[in-house]
């Protein structure tokens, strides 16, 4: 599965935890300038995932992307930016590869 991560200057060792749980980061945005908070054109090709990093992000560029994603019906997921609060909701997912609950924020 291919996600596009939104926040977060740094990743850290993000991109390590979701490659164990078979998630690839397809583009990191980290949404601080304005330009990056408008996604006009959508999300990138090839996206199956979004995840957004809340602490890091304003509530328009979190509806923006959240937007994209619902035209394109594509999962969201939204936490802060930590491994353990990330792994949490990976887990509650339903439609993430390792997922065993539906609690994830799913666009309808």
């Amino acid at each position: 599965m291919k996600a596009t991560l939104v926040g977060a200057d740094r990743l850290g060792n993000i991109p390590q935890a979701l490659l164990e749980r078979g998630i690839d980061v397809l583009r990191h945005i980290s949404a601080r300038e304005p330009a990056g908070q408008r996604r006009s054109n959508g999300l990138p090709a090839g996206t199956e995932l979004l995840i957004l990093f809340t602490d890091f992000l304003n509530h328009n560029a979190m509806r923006a992307f959240r937007q994209a994603a619902q035209e394109q019906g594509i999962p969201v997921v939204a936490c802060r930016r930590s491994v353990a609060c990330l792994m949490q909701c990976l887990d509650r997912c339903g439609r993430c590869p390792v997922a065993n609950a539906a609690s994830c924020a799913v666009p309808d």
